[in-house]
């Protein structure tokens, strides 16, 4: 009997999904016996639901670099007109496109979560969206990491090694951060991959390294947009920051958000329980964006669609607004007291 490439695509998806999320002990056989998963819908499903292990600082911190710290796949330079900082896409006709992007990153000093409301509320409703992660958090959560780059509607960015600073690091500690996020990146993809050949199924569509970067803090210098461009990497930032640090979950929140979104917008979430109530913000921003006749992209897709309309400050809603971060979270942005390198020497 031909089994489609569809199907075998689904058994893989399932197969790496119930390898990085096991199910409980009550679900296994009796010892001595094989267990073999099922292959339905509903296993996936389960495999996709939040643990434990989700949660904020459930999992052990570890700051250390990785094993590896330069990719293998380096990517060309930009032109000078492809650097800066991108905030949101000029689009031609009436196209009402919008890009939803959600960072996942921590700090070297403590370990984040992963909101699975929020992914699978992306999934369940069929949205493509943008994920920036912070490669220490990729390590942190390796096997969620993985299941979202095979998962086809998600497009994967790079967020820095420990949400770094690059408004006040040094070039070799900016470097470090963006390379060491491809390299995470790039060993977690080998493993995606020897996982399908061993189980003869067709490997998911992931690019060998992420093309996009998004700034911790929104913080960038002149240096950093010149040392990330020749590094290959567009930056994508946002003109619409849809989260506060206050309560989410108010309706009227929603409300305001899609009130500033234009076409072409560019939206900032996260998906590492930083903040809180950012599921149900989720869901109403989609609700009256949807009214309102926008449909969803990756920020990839949206760059294509249009202009990208690029500065060389980074901000969160106006210049300089992010300043009073750079005394908060450590001499270079990561939680340390000290810089990364003399701490490692």
């Amino acid at each position: 009997m031909l089994v489609s490439a569809g199907t075998r695509l689904f058994c893989f998806v399932l197969c790496l999904a119930v390898t990085c999320c096991p199910p409980s002990s009550s679900a296994w056989s009796q010892p001595g016996s094989r267990t073999v998963a099922a292959t339905t819908e509903q296993d996936e499903e389960r495999a996709w639901q939040a643990r434990p292990e989700d949660l904020r600082r459930a999992l052990p911190n570890n700051s250390a670099p990785p094993q590896r710290r330069v990719p293998f796949t380096q990517l060309p330079p930009l032109t000078s007109q492809e650097e800066g900082t991108i905030r949101r896409v000029r689009l031609p006709g009436d196209l009402k496109a919008v890009a939803l992007t959600f960072d996942l990153c921590e700090l070297a000093t403590v370990t984040t979560g992963y909101d699975a409301d929020v992914i699978n509320f992306l999934r369940r409703e069929h949205i493509p969206a943008t994920l920036f992660m912070g490669g220490k958090w990729m390590r942190t959560h390796a096997e969620r990491a993985k299941q979202l780059m095979a998962e086809p509607g998600f497009e994967i960015g790079n967020h820095a090694w420990s949400h770094g600073n690059f408004g006040i690091m040094d070039q070799q500690s900016m470097r470090d951060q963006a390379l060491w996020t491809q390299t995470e990146y790039e060993t977690l993809r080998e493993d995606i991959l020897r996982r399908a050949e061993a189980a003869g199924m067709p490997a998911p569509n992931m690019p060998p390294v992420p093309e996009l970067f998004r700034l911790p803090y929104g913080r960038c210098s002149d240096q950093a947009l010149t040392l990330l461009a020749r590094l290959g990497l567009r930056v994508i930032q946002w003109d619409v920051v849809a989260e506060t640090m206050a309560d989410n979950s108010r309706p009227e929140l929603a409300v305001d958000v899609a009130r500033r979104v234009r076409p072409g917008s560019i939206l900032l979430f996260h998906a590492n329980r930083v903040p809180t109530g950012t599921a149900s913000l989720l869901k109403g921003v989609v609700r009256e964006l949807r009214r309102k006749g926008y449909h969803f992209v990756t920020a990839g897709t949206l760059l294509a669609l249009g202009e990208p309309l690029s500065t060389r400050d980074g901000y969160f809603n106006k210049p300089g607004d992010n300043k009073a971060l750079d005394a908060r979270f450590g001499v270079d942005g990561t939680g340390r007291r000290a810089s990364m390198h003399r701490k490692m020497d």
